[in-house]
């Protein structure tokens, strides 16, 4: 066996996916790096077809191979879209992992997704990068200061939140109890990039659960899901968060495991796929992830709504995560929540199977690309003319907000769980602000 087919040798198995693609084409206009390059190779077919290639010697891991594995966002998209049902997921994880096995990238690109890695997937750092990003609001008033800065960190300062301060950079408690009678025990998923820039995001999670009835089990323990290391094709890494991250919620006594990032539900329901080949994982994995719900799932699976819902008189622009509509399949939930509400009403979003350009960690790598989905999405989204923009992931929060911000809309861009927990505490629209 010579180098090239060692390298693709973990995606022979994977073959009978390939092969079910009968490269129909009908992903083509749903897939964001084939919109914007109209390359074939940039497209779902056309990767599955350079995917075969490799496991058939008739291609090696090259610049130009990686570079087309590179443009996808891994938004599942095409999965929606096809009419054979190719399983894409699976495919572009692999072949992402074996790209990051066999391929050594330019060093510059290399140290800067390792520092991406050293960084975000865990809190206590990230909470120490959030200290200068504290100025990116200042910094983003002296375009000739970010003039000279490099490319990517002048990219980091465009797409930087505001830094949680105060009440809601705090940890949710370990226990939230139930308002009445309990009807469900769950835990929740607090995440790195949410508990420590969308705290409030958590806070307002527990506290929808627990009006709803829930007892909302946090454990203080838990880290990463391994999401943004399984879309990047670290899939060692991946592996790891996640044996940690059922260890976290294990012995609890849980019905479910809520979590109210869409990236996060997304990699965490498909912990059994991810650890199948671990003799001591796989069942643990298996029984974990079938137990793992988004927070609209759960609320809508409660049935009748026990905390009356204040009235909020809102045009709202829901726009779909990409790893809740299309790797989740959670699309009627949300739209059913929000028009629960009295005077809510939400406005049809054009192009609302498009990816805003967030996508794990593809806005930081692929800056350009992502940037004009950013404008794209953010367009499209003035043409509804929402005062709010409601979305389910904190990625899109902040792709969505700073490409509104440099456009120079005002519009506030909030979790839905934010928006129901308003709705039930009665909170006053005047204090509705952008966390962007």
């Amino acid at each position: 066996m010579n180098t090239s087919d060692a390298a693709f040798e973990t995606l022979t198995p994977l073959t009978p996916l390939m092969d079910k693609c009968v490269h129909c084409g009908f992903c083509l206009s749903t897939c964001p790096s084939y919109l914007l390059l109209g390359q074939e190779m940039d497209s779902p077919r056309g990767r599955i077809y350079l995917m075969k290639a490799g496991t058939e010697g008739r291609v090696g891991i090259g610049e130009a191979f990686v570079e087309h594995f590179d443009t996808c966002l891994g938004c599942m998209a095409c999965e929606t879209a096809c009419p054979s049902g190719v399983r894409y997921a699976p495919l572009i994880e692999e072949t992402r992992a074996v790209v990051e096995h066999h391929h050594r990238r330019p060093i510059g690109e290399r140290l800067f997704r390792q520092l991406l890695f050293l960084v975000l997937p865990f809190p206590a750092r990230l909470r120490l990068l959030a200290l200068p990003l504290g100025l990116a609001d200042v910094l983003r008033r002296q375009p000739r200061l970010l003039s000279v800065l490099p490319a990517k960190l002048r990219n980091l300062i465009a797409l930087a939140p505001a830094a949680a301060s105060g009440s809601a950079s705090r940890d949710v408690p370990e226990r939230t109890a139930a308002v009445g009678a309990p009807r469900l025990r769950v835990g929740l998923l607090t995440g790195c990039v949410q508990r420590v820039f969308f705290g409030q995001v958590n806070q307002a999670t527990a506290r929808v659960l627990s009006a709803e009835g829930c007892d909302v089990v946090a454990p203080a323990g838990q880290g990463c899901c391994g999401a943004l290391a399984l879309h990047a094709g670290r899939d060692r890494e991946a592996r790891e968060f996640a044996r940690g991250l059922i260890q976290a919620f294990d012995g609890l006594g849980l019905d479910s495991i809520v979590v109210s990032a869409a990236g996060c539900g997304s990699a965490m329901k498909g912990y059994g796929e991810l650890l199948k080949d671990d003799p001591a994982w796989a069942e643990r994995a298996s029984v974990f992830a079938a137990k793992v719900r988004d927070v609209t799932e759960t609320l809508v699976g409660l049935g009748t709504a026990q905390a009356p819902r204040h009235r909020l008189d809102l045009r709202i622009a829901y726009h779909d995560a990409c790893h809740l509509a299309h790797a989740q399949g959670v699309r009627r939930e949300p739209r059913q929540l929000l028009e629960a509400i009295p005077g809510v009403t939400v406005a049809p979003l054009a192009e609302s199977e498009i990816c805003c350009g967030s996508a794990g960690i593809f806005n930081l790598v692929q800056p350009e690309m992502a940037a004009e989905l950013g404008r794209r999405k953010v367009d499209r989204i003035v043409d509804a003319t929402p005062d709010v923009v409601v979305t389910s992931n904190p990625g899109c929060i902040v792709q969505i907000g700073a490409h509104a911000r440099a456009a120079g809309h005002s519009f506030p861009v909030l979790h839905i769980i934010e928006v129901i927990d308003r709705s039930i505490r009665g909170t006053s629209l005047t204090n509705l602000k952008s966390e962007v």
